[in-house]
């Protein structure tokens, strides 16, 4: 049965589209337009009308500026118990590491449910309507399956239903504890033992309307070369998203050249990983070889920047891999914040640190980062752009807040990135259905509370 339409009235809309090309990061987008009308039935776009100055009768009225709906393409959604908590005291990435395994060894379906709910209830108020769950915690604490081996995933996926969003899950390989050592203490909860196993368990996965079924590397350290080519071969094989961290720490790179002479880049080459279905996640500390193999052969890009930067990574070569032809996306990875604006600032902004000059990319290619090259490198092909057959995924921001007053409507894309935050976000539609309205989530009540009893469930 065919759902009524529904029109949606934009005050003003940002219906940006731009080529995704090498050298393209300097390409302009369609200015904002403002009276925007929009026919949307069974959950996608049917019409788009510019030049309607007036809310048609019945429409329902989305006032301030909207953008198409924003993708995070890195989440650790268990990572969100650890912010603040990890701001005490000093340390490297591999004393965070410690942290959060403790935290990962407390989970159980229903409280990784609990949490995840509320996680992805907080991406909607932030105007996310698609995650890339890179997800690792299959087991229970010593490596023993659950009655369902998928128990923890399929948590996650239900709990990204009940918040109202879609999401990839990108079920991921962890199959040891650095090169030829095997899984120990908390990891053996990650590992399935080798990749056949993993291959046979992930299989069982099933999609739905809201999630697909992604895969992941979690590292060249994580999984052996002789076998990054079986989990390699399960993605292609279901045209699914491949996504792997890649030379996130120097420390990874040193120890990949000792055990196999290359670069971790070189080596998931070697074995058939890199290709357009795969997001490499951080590829921050690349050599220039590293970068011309990445973006010749079409492998996207996801940077994490507050992440990166709240883990003392580094700034990875984001610019010098688009123009090498690396689609860019962006994620909020462990959640220190989750504001696809700050991500989409922060990418910019680190640039700038590192060359001293400012504009590397347009407000307009900062935000095709954030939506369509985000939801595509999650496997959304149809998602991010305000257009006929797209699906009606849209987040409306404020323009008169602190924050966001002052500027012409018309520049709102750079409105969007350059002062907005997620407390700008007033609207949030996923497939034509409020998510979020005027500020509040429509079907998780309370989202700071659930997050707080979450939190306060794992430390218990």
């Amino acid at each position: 049965m065919t759902a009524t339409p529904r029109t949606y009235w934009l005050e003003h809309a940002w219906l940006g589209a731009f080529p995704q090309a090498p050298g393209s990061a300097r390409a302009g987008g369609t200015p904002v337009e403002p009276g925007v009308a929009l026919t949307v039935r069974d959950g996608r776009i049917t019409a788009v009308r510019p030049d309607t100055p007036a809310p048609p009768p019945g429409a329902e009225i989305l006032r301030g500026l909207t953008l198409p709906g924003l993708a995070d393409a890195h989440s650790h959604a268990f990572h969100r118990a650890l912010r603040s908590t990890v701001q005490v005291g000093s340390g490297t990435f591999w004393t965070w590491r410690e942290v959060m395994y403790a935290t990962a060894e407390r989970l159980t379906p229903d409280t990784y449910h609990a949490l995840a709910r509320a996680v992805y209830a907080e991406m909607a108020l932030a105007g996310i309507t698609a995650v890339g769950e890179f997800h690792y915690v299959h087991h229970a604490p010593g490596g023993t399956p659950y009655a369902d081996p998928n128990a923890m995933g399929e948590a996650l996926v239900a709990a990204a239903a009940e918040a109202g969003i879609r999401i990839t899950l990108l079920d991921t390989a962890y199959l040891s504890s650095g090169f030829g050592r095997p899984p120990t203490g908390h990891q053996l909860r990650f590992s399935d033992g080798d990749a056949d196993a993993w291959a046979e368990r992930s299989s069982l996965l099933r999609e739905r309307d809201h999630a697909r079924i992604g895969a992941a590397i979690h590292s060249v350290r994580a999984v052996p070369a002789e076998q990054l080519g079986t989990v390699a071969r399960w993605a292609e094989e279901r045209g699914a998203p491949l996504h792997v961290h890649l030379s996130e720490q120097t420390a990874e790179n040193d120890a990949c050249r000792e055990a196999h002479g290359c670069t971790p880049t070189q080596l998931l080459a070697l074995h058939g990983v890199l290709g357009p279905r795969t997001t490499g996640v951080h590829n921050t500390h690349l050599t220039a070889e590293d970068v011309s193999l990445v973006g010749g052969s079409g492998t996207g890009t996801c940077m994490c920047p507050t992440t990166e930067r709240d883990l003392a990574d580094g700034i990875g070569p984001a610019a010098a891999l688009q123009n090498e032809g690396s689609p860019l996306s962006l994620g909020s990875d462990s959640h220190a914040v989750i504001d696809l604006f700050e991500e989409a600032r922060a990418m910019e902004l680190n640039e700038r640190l590192r060359t001293r000059t400012r504009g590397h990319w347009t407000a307009a290619a900062l935000l095709r980062a954030a939506s369509a090259d985000g939801h595509a490198a999650l496997g959304w092909d149809d998602v991010g752009a305000i257009e006929a057959g797209a699906r009606a995924d849209l987040v409306t921001i404020a323009l008169d807040s602190v924050r966001t007053a002052g500027p012409p409507p018309g520049l709102g894309a750079e409105t969007a990135v350059f002062a907005a935050t997620a407390a700008d976000v007033r609207h949030t539609v996923v497939g034509g259905r409020h998510v979020v309205r005027d500020g509040a989530h429509t079907l998780v009540p309370d989202v700071p509370g659930a997050l707080a009893r979450a939190v306060d469930a794992l430390r218990a």
